[in-house]
């Protein structure tokens, strides 16, 4: 990630260390997407046990540069006993039930395809809904959602997202993606009863954002 500028020197040992100063054993990490570069799922596996070796549990959500991630079954196959991935389901942690999906550019936004883009929003936003319906047939309590593309376009407009959030009376939306100036549009807050947090990492200056 050095190749996208100065902010993101150090990045590896910038992410380790506030890490494994701010997280402890028993903690649940969220990763919101875009985990490794690589193409093919056994060349993610180096990325992967380094994220392994960091303190506490790992959630994983896919992000749109995981080309590695195809198949959930494969995945969750090779995966390491601190390392979790969600898709079209849910993930229990204490009294948390934890949903999500990939997500992507909602309409209204700049550039949106209403045949590209629309077909791919209305697949995730399906995705979103399995995810949730999954955790409310099991008697979720309390919902975090996780998504890597924001919920909302840039004009913070309601979604198919942000519906399906509301309908479920999730608690806390994380989401990341968004860098550089980009991040000046992005909604941070609490509306109609869900809380937005944005967790993009060098939004965030690479330390780990606490959610609750």
């Amino acid at each position: 990630m050095d190749v996208f500028g100065e902010g993101w020197d150090n990045h590896i040992e910038k992410i380790k260390n506030n890490w494994n100063q701010f997280v402890k054993d028993d903690d649940l990490v969220i990763v919101v997407g875009d985990i490794s570069w690589a193409m093919q799922l056994p060349e993610a596996l180096p990325d992967l046990m380094w994220l392994s070796d960091l303190k506490g549990t790992k959630l994983l959500i896919r992000g749109n540069h995981d080309y590695w991630w195809s198949s959930i079954s494969k995945l969750r196959a090779v995966l390491p006993p601190t390392l979790n991935a969600l898709q079209n389901d849910h993930f229990t942690w204490e009294e948390y039930y934890i949903c999500g999906t990939r997500g992507w550019i909602c309409p209204g936004e700049e550039g949106f395809d209403n045949e590209g883009d629309e077909r791919i929003y209305l697949r995730e936003v399906h995705r979103l809904g399995l995810s949730l319906e999954s955790a409310a047939s099991s008697g979720a309590g309390k919902i975090i959602a996780a998504l890597h593309f924001p919920p909302f376009n840039r004009k913070n407009q309601p979604s198919g997202f942000t519906e399906l959030l509301e309908q479920y009376n999730v608690e806390i939306c994380v989401f990341g993606h968004i860098h550089d100036h980009g991040r000046d549009y992005i909604f941070q807050g609490a509306r109609n009863g869900v809380r937005y947090r944005f967790a993009a990492a060098d939004g965030i200056g690479f330390n780990p954002l606490r959610l609750v």
